[in-house]
């Protein structure tokens, strides 16, 4: 059992954007747990929108991982600056090397969580991750393991600020939005190209939805502009183009006004789902059970029949791509019509 009551906590995660949001309702069973302590949270700084705002931490502390600070001396100042802080408790929640790092060097009295190999004597207790239960639960389970009863939590979080939500309502009259439009959003990227469905599957679908009266944007970072103008090429109604328009606040705020969103397994999904909004979520390599739409409100589509070719483990690069090549625009029709009625 740790103490965590009134106590100065910092947590570390250098993750990538998903995986931060699949963080966030850990930090909801934190905050109740630990009632009186100020809590940092460390966060990779392209990605802190996803953190900024939220109500469940005090401060937010940022590295360039992949940029200035991809380097051993910028890592040994940030654990020296933990140093400094006068923490109380560090709670780890990624064995990467980079956490690892940072926080096996950084002097607090009482250090804990998941750890590189290399590094798992500077924790006390070191704690695997749970790799059998969904990601946010198995971030949420290491506080269980500290002795937290009470792991109640509202889901996936993102609060967009108020700049973030005025630049969100700017974009959209400036397309002509009105109040009582229905708008679909689409996200059709996703890092790694195996979980990525054809983007003129996806033309396929938003057009059928066009003819039903909606409206329909494609979301996604700068990363994806040839996916989404090869996908446009293919359709006969023309989408709002959001793509590479926002950052990740404005995105969860533009996203707020989808009364449906329709997506590859990305980080810009799980982003939807901390706006509560319905999704349709197209999976094939990655497992569902592990990765999937935390939320309720969300139907899976996969491949008919299954594909049986990530059974050992999920394939980056794939030559046959059934998993994905036997999902059909049908299923996802089906999926989105039982959302919107």
């Amino acid at each position: 059992m740790v103490e965590l009551a009134g106590k100065k906590i910092i947590v570390t995660f250098l993750m990538h954007l998903g995986d931060l949001t699949l963080t966030t309702p850990f930090l909801r069973v934190l905050r109740n747990a630990a009632p009186g302590s100020h809590i940092t949270y460390l966060v990779d700084g392209k990605l802190q929108d996803v953190v900024l705002h939220n109500p469940n931490i005090d401060e937010v502390w940022t590295i360039d991982k992949k940029g200035k600070d991809n380097n051993l001396l910028a890592l040994y100042s940030m654990s020296k600056r933990i140093s400094a802080g006068k923490f109380d408790l560090l709670i780890n929640l990624h064995p990467n090397e980079r956490c690892s790092f940072i926080t096996a060097f950084a002097h607090v009295p009482c250090k804990v969580g998941a750890a590189h190999f290399l590094f798992r004597p500077f924790f006390h207790p070191h704690l695997k991750l749970n790799r059998k239960l969904h990601a946010a639960d198995m971030y949420i389970d290491v506080l269980a393991r500290l002795g937290v009863k009470d792991l109640k939590n509202n889901g996936l979080e993102i609060f967009p600020g108020y700049e973030e939500k005025q630049v969100s309502e700017a974009f959209w009259r400036q397309q002509g939005l009105d109040i009582n439009d229905k708008l679909i959003g689409f996200n059709i990227g996703s890092a790694v190209e195996t979980k990525r469905w054809a983007p003129e599957r996806f033309a396929q679908v938003a057009d059928i939805l066009a003819t039903e009266g909606y409206k329909t944007v494609f979301f996604g970072g700068s990363m994806d502009k040839p996916m989404v103008e090869e996908a446009v090429a293919f359709m006969r109604s023309k989408p709002i183009i959001a793509t590479g328009k926002f950052s990740i606040g404005q995105l969860a705020a533009a996203m707020s006004r989808c009364k449906l969103i329709i997506t590859n397994d990305s980080g810009p999904m799980h982003v939807a789902i901390s706006q509560k909004v319905p999704i349709v979520a197209m999976y094939g390599p990655s497992s569902p059970a592990l990765y999937g739409p935390y939320t309720k409100k969300a139907t899976i589509v996969t491949a008919m029949p299954p594909c049986q070719g990530c059974a050992t483990g999920m394939k980056h690069h794939c030559d046959d791509m059934q998993c994905m090549e036997r999902l059909n625009v049908a299923q996802v029709i089906e999926a989105a019509h039982r959302w919107l009625k």
